[in-house]
This record gives C-alpha cells, structure tokens and sequence, in this order.
C-alpha cells in the first residue's frame, strides 16, 4: 500500500481551506477534480479521510494522511533549500505552530518574522491555552507548539523556554474600591469582579485559592483575547494575572497595583516534531534566543527525545 504525495496534499489542503471549493481555488483545480482526488485515496487506502461537514474535518485515518504529508512538505523544502532552489510562491511551506495567547501578544511573533525574512514559509497559527497546546501535537495539526507540558509528546522533541511570571493586578480605582489595598484583601476579594481569559483559565483560581477564597464566589467578565483582556484589567472591569509585559510599565506609573499574594510562575517548552529539519530547527532557534529575552530564569539544557 502506498500513499501518493499529490494526493496526500490535496487532502492536507483540503483540511487547511475547510472546503473543497476552497482548496480548490488554491490548488487551481475544479471542485470536482478535488473530490475525485479524495476519493480516490480514499478508495486506494480502504478508509474514509474526510468527513464532508461545514467546515470539513478528518477522520482518525485522515488525520494520519494529513501529518504525513505536512511532513513530506517540510523534508521536500529542506531538500530544496539544500539545492539551493526557492520553492515557488504559490508553493511556500505551510508551518502550523500553537501558542498560547499571551505569548503570542507578546514575545512569539518578531521570532516568526526574522525566520520569514530568510525561508520562504508561511505560518498558520493554532491558539490555545499553554495547557492544551500539546493536543495540536498529538493530533498532527501542528509541526510545533508553546506549552507547559514538560514530558515529550510521542514523537516529539522537547526544550525548556522559560517562565511566564503573572501578577495579580488592578486599576487603583478598583482597588480602593474593593479594599484590595486595605489589611490582606483577602475579604474584598471574595466579591470583586475578576477578569477571565475563557473558562479554561484558572490563573485568577488558583490565585483565590492560593489566597484562601473561594474561587467560585466572585462574578467574572470573560474577554478571549490577550490584549484587550489586559485592557478591561486597566479600565478597571476586575482584577486579573498579567504578566510583566502587560503590566509592569503601567505598575511604575501607577496606572495598576499590584493586589497582594505570590505571583504565578508558568514554565513554558518547546516542543516540535522529531524530524531534524533544518527549517524547524531554525524556528526552535529564533524562539529561544527570543525567549531568553523575554522569559524568567530559561534554562539551557539538552533537548530530549520523545
């Protein structure tokens, strides 16, 4: 049994577009000719690959078809940069990273940019908690991933990045409001607003119950993007965790406060699949020498197999 490389793509992009339509707009194909090229790998591999919903998503056994032909894609680029030959425009590599929101809102990107300026690569980006960013791994959405997972995802290498520091911070006027700022605020704090990322956040949690509150007696707001949820902390809609590079300005200016309690420290690692290419080696570069920057106390040690 084989699995032709066209094939095997046309399902990849399939996947990426969400639609046949779509993908086949990008492949400069009809509609038709992409569902006959599905269906024919379908047809030759004995399983169904795609489950023709809105948007599309792959089968378990297409899952499988879609990792492998990232992977080929990223060995065929390698190859050809060792040939010195710049892959077309229209077929620069897909890299699919996943990154937490706060890292990507702060210190993730200008990495990606000074890799973009010599590769010619594209980046889809996978956002989610550093708690579940893994999964993208596990899954074969992602070649590579920021997450706090320190044990290696089968099949993947792993390397230490550095610590997230949060404060739990808040506009002065919610503060005096609230009397955080008054005695251990232990008491204010069981009533006033808290900001959540989503309800998969449980930094603003673990800081009640760190303080001896009971977490689920405060109201919260909820608002799912890194820089405007650093922003409704500012504007004074509830306290929250921030880390310094949201915060530590506005804290020497006295636009926030810092509420009492130890801060949160979140290891975060690197991981990527184990595939030694020189392209993804470049991108686990970039973002350490970035980390080593941006991040608390990052440790240097070998990178381990899975």
């Amino acid at each position: 049994m084989e699995i032709p490389f066209d094939l095997a793509r046309t399902l990849a992009v399939v996947i990426d577009e969400g639609t046949l339509d779509a993908a086949a707009r990008r492949l400069r194909l009809t509609p038709s000719a992409v569902s006959q090229r599905i269906k024919a790998l379908e047809h030759q591999l004995g399983r169904v690959l795609l489950v023709r919903s809105k948007p599309v998503r792959a089968t378990d056994a297409g899952t499988a078809v879609v990792r492998l032909a990232r992977q080929l894609a990223l060995l065929e680029h390698d190859a050809l940069m060792e040939f010195g030959v710049d892959a077309p425009s229209d077929r620069r590599v897909s890299i699919a990273l996943a990154v937490n929101a706060d890292s990507l809102a702060t210190w993730f990107l200008p990495a990606l940019a000074r890799v973009s300026e010599r590769h010619p690569i594209v980046f889809d980006l996978h956002r989610d908690d550093q708690d579940f960013t893994a999964g993208f791994l596990e899954s074969g959405t992602v070649m590579g991933a920021v997450t706090s997972q320190a044990a290696a995802v089968a099949g993947c290498l792993v390397r230490p990045l550095g610590l997230m520091r949060y404060q739990a911070v808040a506009a002065p006027a919610f503060a005096r409001h609230w009397r955080l700022d008054h005695g251990d605020g232990r008491e204010g704090l069981a009533g006033a607003p808290v900001v959540d990322f989503d309800r998969r956040d449980d930094l603003q949690r673990d800081h009640l119950v760190a303080r001896g509150v009971d977490p689920d007696l405060p109201p919260r707001h909820y608002v799912p993007a890194s820089n405007d949820f650093a922003a409704a902390i500012k504007l004074g809609l509830g306290w929250g965790m921030l880390p310094g590079f949201q915060c530590d300005a506005e804290l020497e200016r006295g636009e926030l406060v810092r509420i009492g309690g130890a801060p949160i420290d979140v290891p975060l690692y690197w991981q990527q699949w184990n595939l030694r290419s020189p392209l993804l080696d470049a991108i686990a570069h970039e973002l350490a020498v970035e980390a080593r920057r941006a991040l608390r106390n990052p440790h240097v040690q070998q990178e381990s197999d899975a």
